[in-house]
């Protein structure tokens, strides 16, 4: 059986994103730990099962990591993907599901890692903006890179108009990733990622304005 887990704390469009995309999947389990996520009632319209586990119940990173890896073994996930899971999760954690981890960060990696990458993008001034679908590993958006799609910074753009083009794009991209993971598609030599299957292109993706 394919099973599938997937880890939010807000609405969770990329969640969303997934739950549309669903394909050869046979189970899905949504996590949340807030249990007033949004995301969660989205889920439940979908309906794929429910967890919340407030992590304001523990006392400390590591026992919420514990009894959140007690919830995600009971599903028995070939994949765990994160879908704005804003939790920084313990390098035991990672390390536990290490190559079945996966996260859609909202820049193009390396640059760019952590919080408030739009902002930091417009300030440093970059032309091409984007996405990233990457393997968590314990240093934070450092890990191995699935996919990537690019966008245009355009003269007049805000925070806002960026977030919401790169959006769309990781609504692409991370489907397609986690189809990729379960067809076993993927393969990781040293630190990089392979893609059976596809031209070499393929993993990264240009939006349809994309100028060259």
């Amino acid at each position: 059986m394919q099973s599938l887990v997937i880890l939010i704390s807000g609405r969770g469009s990329n969640m969303q994103a997934l739950l549309e995309a669903r394909h050869r999947i046979d189970r899905i389990t949504v996590i949340s730990n807030d249990p007033q996520a949004v995301g969660l009632e989205i889920a439940k319209q979908y309906g794929v099962t429910t967890i919340a586990l407030d992590h304001r119940g523990f006392s400390e990173r590591q026992s919420f990591d514990n009894a959140l890896a007690e919830r995600i073994d009971a599903c028995q996930p070939k994949l765990i993907a994160l879908a704005g899971f804003m939790r920084i999760l313990s390098d035991s954690f990672v390390q536990r599901y290490r190559n079945r981890l996966l996260n859609i960060h909202p820049s193009l990696l390396p640059a760019f890692p952590g919080l408030g990458t739009h902002a930091r993008a417009l300030q440093e001034g970059v032309k091409i903006h984007g996405c990233t679908v990457h393997f968590v590993t314990p240093q934070l958006d450092h890990g191995p890179i699935v996919a990537q799609a690019a966008i245009s910074v355009l003269p007049d753009d805000t925070e806002e108009t960026l977030a919401a083009r790169v959006l769309q794009q990781e609504h692409r991209i991370y489907p397609q990733a986690v189809r990729w993971f379960m067809e076993d598609r993927i393969k990781l030599v040293a630190n990089r990622v392979e893609v059976t299957g596809t031209r070499a292109d393929e993993t990264t993706l240009f939006s349809p304005g994309m100028t060259g």
